[in-house]
């Protein structure tokens, strides 16, 4: 692959330059290489949030990146700090990486850099270390045979491999002499370039949520905060935003530390929805809301907002512990492929009742689970006696949640009546609270399981518990309601069976307070509902997140204590949604989230059918203040009727009419077609929609930066074809299509080379690949101006999805970063290939 890049002096430039890069060796790896030395490549949004925490450095700057994969995260900094009012004079980067296959694009992207600093007055210089890290930081901290005990750098910036390291392994050994203990990779590069920094140097890094909680990773919380002040904390909305590109569904954090000062009373705690560095919320949190004092384990709490601080401040006022109710928290004994000789599908004499996750239904234990794929019993034996329990009350929690299930923590009661027998067994993906070993009284269990299924504990649970993973530790550490306030819950919720009816017993008990925080519970959960809504709608991911379903609720005026049944279809438009999304929900954005709210969640609402632009005035301008939207009546019938029996019929009713709907709108509404400029004198509309946005990009963008004095032959219309056409134009270089010729997007004449480009704009169909490159060289194999092949993206997720399918000898261009191209193979760029 080779790129070209032209003259801009926005600072962007090179991050957006080295996105292409890290797109471009993503699809060259192989996955199994890639799973095996843990690879997820930071993309450009994310790396430009991350140094955006950086402070301004002057003079020499020593920068690591270990585990640098092509040098997104190095690039980001340096085009940061080269942009900054008072720029370092010298960035010296020592970067690591052990992958043979990235180092030459690795090496171009440093190069990248040190033409980057040298136009801004900044001399770059970097080394390459092909070598482990974690071996070649341990014998520097030790001062090995070439190693120096003295910290080297001023800056690192870090997304670390993921990965478990094994008891016995070498690395193991290796992070021992430097004091470190941690079973996964991740922290062990954290903890190591911690080490290597001088005092008062920073930090930066992108890494799973996990550390925040649990046993596993309490050394490495206590190192951390021994050796580091902890300054920033950025979560994300949802756990695909930070490496969705890659299909990674994990919760990530990027924090920054400074080495060696003493803890600030503050961390600036961050949260937002994109991954974008412009639309994020911010809050100062006092250091000991984040981590509590005299925590052996050092949990670190993150409540994004003032609601989430409230929530906070409710859980950790209860009076009751795990100690004060006299109960204890194990995991399940039986490891099932450890006793598999044992198990049995269905109960019969001489076997024990065996209780899996799957047995859980609305709070109760439901055994046995006909039909299903595990088993429902284990047999008593003396290899299995110590794995059973005395038959009971007891209450479980699942140890994993699946993404499906709204809470996070989910428990059911378990008793006598729902599996008879002397004993019974609990599988190892269940927690249970017990007391010594043997039965809980019900009232207690009755109340605990209520509490633990409640919105308030899960919005508390989820501020430290950053993955799908209950731990039994993380149970122990929770605050609990007292035993007289649990059976007081207990008497209420009997034959309970609704969310919001359980929240408000729980809450009603717990909180001698005013409404206020009663009602970020509700608020959650209607979110929640909302976004469950747009999901069985089938609309996008990125139209289903928590944006989405403030704004969903915004445009039916629902509040959180409100029912469907009561949603109304109000005009609104984005700033009044967000202004409701602030008053009713605690919800605050930055006003620069108006653009973000408009073009990644309304358009697409718009594009359903969901929503109608500008009813009451079809043809107001696109920036009138007054521009505005409303959920049409037969929409918000379907919505209204959520929760309600008659929702699964109405939604399958609802979504094969959509199609129909969303047409029939969008005819009525009349929007103003895009116009585009073909050449001096002539002016065209296309309509609105598909991929006419793209189209005009290619004309006014990438045509005048790679085609200049170009003429255009023929631009197509996501609806009628046939936007524009000179066929006159294209008879005179030999070639003759028909109205059944399947043409590409964009047709244009280079005549400074004559050459014919033949551009398609992808957004719903697919790139120039192997197929329809054949397909372009039969349809125009009569042209005597050689052909040139482009495929022209919106963006680079969108380039992304099709890295693997593009043809070799091909170009690529991307509307987000309009400066670059992609040239895929062969001896030139942008040229034909005879």
């Amino acid at each position: 692959m080779s790129m070209q890049t032209l003259p801009s002096p926005a600072v962007a430039d090179l991050t957006d330059f080295v996105d292409l890069v890290r797109l471009d060796a993503a699809r060259r790896l192989q996955p199994e290489r890639r799973s095996a030395l843990g690879q997820f490549f930071t993309p450009a949004a994310i790396a430009r949030l991350m140094t955006s925490l950086s402070t301004p450095k002057t003079g020499t700057v020593r920068l690591l990146d270990p585990g640098a994969g092509v040098g997104v995260l190095a690039a980001a900094w340096v085009a940061r700090a080269c942009g900054g009012k008072c720029p370092p004079n010298r960035i010296e980067i020592v970067a690591y990486e052990v992958d043979d296959e990235l180092v030459p694009a690795l090496t171009s992207v440093l190069e990248g850099c040190q033409e980057h600093g040298q136009k801004h007055g900044v001399a770059v210089t970097f080394e390459i270390r092909q070598e482990d890290f974690i071996s070649s930081a341990v014998e520097l901290l030790t001062g090995g045979f070439f190693g120096t005990s003295a910290p080297q750098f001023d800056v690192v910036i870090l997304n670390p491999p993921y990965g478990k390291i094994r008891t016995d392994s070498p690395e193991r050994r290796l992070l021992r002499e430097v004091g470190v203990e941690t079973s996964n990779l991740y922290t062990a590069f954290v903890s190591l370039a911690l080490r290597s920094l001088t005092e008062g140097g920073e930090l930066i890094a992108i890494t799973p949520r996990s550390f925040c909680n649990g046993p596993y990773f309490t050394p490495f919380r206590r190192d951390l905060l021994r050796l580091a002040s902890l300054t920033h904390v950025h979560v994300f909305d949802s756990r695909d935003v930070a490496f969705g590109e890659d299909e990674v569904l994990q919760e990530n954090v990027v924090f920054r530390v400074e080495r060696g000062h003493e803890q600030a009373n503050c961390v600036q705690v961050e949260w937002s929805d994109s991954g974008d560095a412009q639309h994020t919320t911010r809050r100062e949190v006092p250091f000991s809301q984040v981590v509590r004092s005299g925590d052996p384990d050092a949990f670190i709490h993150i409540a994004p907002d003032e609601w989430d601080a409230r929530i906070a401040h409710i859980v950790r006022g209860l009076r009751g512990s795990i100690e004060t109710l006299g109960v204890q928290v194990s995991t399940g004994r039986v490891v099932d492929f450890r006793v598999k000789d044992f198990l049995r599908a269905e109960p019969d004499t001489g076997t024990v009742p065996l209780i899996y996750p799957t047995h859980f239904s609305n709070g109760r234990i439901e055994w046995p689970r006909v039909g299903s794929k595990k088993p429902n019993a284990i047999e008593r034996a003396p290899e299995t006696q110590a794995q059973l329990n005395p038959t009971g009350t007891y209450v479980l929690v699942k140890r994993f949640s699946s993404k499906e299930e709204q809470r996070r923590v989910v428990a059911a009661v378990f008793t006598p009546e729902a599996a008879p027998g002397e004993f019974v067994a609990f599988e190892n993906h269940l927690n249970y609270f017990h007391r010594r070993g043997h039965s809980l009284p019900r009232k207690l269990a009755d109340g605990l399981a209520a509490y633990l299924n409640s919105t308030l504990l899960d919005s508390y649970f989820r501020q430290f518990n950053g993955h799908t993973q209950v731990n039994a530790t993380d149970l122990r550490k929770l605050p609990y309601p007292t035993d007289e306030q649990l059976e007081r819950i207990s008497e209420r919720v009997g034959g309970v069976s609704d969310q919001s009816d359980l929240d408000d017993i729980v809450e009603g008990e717990l909180i001698d307070l005013p409404d206020k925080p009663r009602k970020n519970t509700a608020a959650q959960r209607r979110v929640v509902e909302a976004c469950s809504i747009l999901k069985a709608l089938g609309l996008p991911k990125e139209q289903t997140n928590e944006r989405a379903g403030f704004t969903l609720l915004a445009l039916l005026d629902l509040t959180p204590k409100q029912p469907w049944s009561a949603a109304s279809a109000p005009l609104r438009g984005v700033t009044p949604i967000m202004e409701f999304a602030a008053e009713h929900y605690g919800k605050q954005w930055k006003p620069n989230t108006r653009e973000t709210v408009r073009r990644s969640t309304l358009h697409q609402f718009q594009d359903a059918g969901l929503v109608v632009p500008n009813p009451d005035k079809e043809d107001r301008p696109v920036n009138s203040p007054a521009y505005c939207y409303q959920v049409p009546e037969t929409a918000l019938e379907l919505l209204r009727s959520w929760g309600s029996p008659e929702w699964e019929k109405r939604l399958g009713d609802y979504l094969v009419s959509a199609p129909a709907l969303a047409e029939k709108y969008a005819s009525e509404r009349q929007m103003k077609r895009i116009p585009l400029r073909i050449r001096e004198g002539l002016e065209i509309t296309l309509s609105p929609g598909g991929q006419n946005e793209l189209i005009r990009e290619i004309v006014d963008e990438f045509c005048p930066r790679f085609t200049p004095g170009a003429n255009a032959i023929y631009v197509g219309d996501a609806d009628e074809k046939w936007g524009y056409f000179d066929e006159a134009a294209l008879s005179a270089l030999g070639v003759t299509v028909d109205e059944h010729g399947k043409m590409p997007d964009v047709v244009v004449h280079f005549t400074e080379k004559n050459w014919l480009i033949l551009i398609e704009a992808v957004t719903s169909h697919g790139p120039v690949n192997a197929k329809r490159h054949g397909e372009l060289k039969e349809l125009f194999k009569s042209s005597s101006a050689p052909l040139v092949f482009v495929t022209a993206f919106r963006n680079r997720p969108a380039l992304n999805k099709y890295m693997t399918e593009i043809a070799w000898e091909t170009e690529v261009w991307v509307a987000d970063a309009p400066t670059h191209m992609i040239h895929f193979n062969g001896e030139r760029f942008l040229g034909p290939y005879e």
